[in-house]
């Protein structure tokens, strides 16, 4: 069910996404970077802040930490998660594997290549921060008008 807090926070962990995404693009090297990289990215994040954050929108200012944490881990899986598999197909295509077990372990090669070029410290601090952030606001919505 619709609810402010579920729309706040989707809309804040969105822009967070997008903010923390354009602010990882550099890391790649040239012409490495993913394609529609924030795009996918702030997807995740809205759909994760709806459903984590605003699920649990209102349970308090400890919870909201937690939850604040867990969505912006959640959103850089499915991220991850998002691009390695387009890279895959895109390698499937192109016949590099020799069977779908080892592109399916190859999808977690990527994500895990991906996140480490990503994983920088001013990154990792940027994500954790604005969640919390947002979480909080999303709980001061949620007990406010949901």
């Amino acid at each position: 069910m619709p609810t402010f807090g579920k729309l706040v926070a989707a809309v804040l962990f969105g822009a967070l996404t997008w903010y923390v995404s354009t602010l990882s693009l550099p890391l790649f090297e040239d012409g490495t970077d993913p394609p529609m990289w924030a795009i996918v990215n702030t997807v995740a994040g809205i759909i994760m802040g709806w459903i984590i954050a605003g699920g649990r929108a209102g349970t308090g200012v400890t919870a909201a930490v937690g939850y604040g944490i867990t969505t912006v881990v959640a959103t850089a899986f499915w991220g991850l998660f998002a691009h390695s598999f387009w890279q895959m197909l895109g390698k499937s295509i192109d016949k590099h594997y020799h069977g779908p077990v080892e592109a399916v372990v190859d999808v977690f090669s990527l994500g895990m290549k991906m996140g480490l070029t990503v994983g920088v410290a001013d990154v990792i601090v940027a994500a954790i921060v604005g969640g919390v952030i947002a979480a909080l606001v999303t709980d001061w919505v949620g007990q406010k008008w949901s």
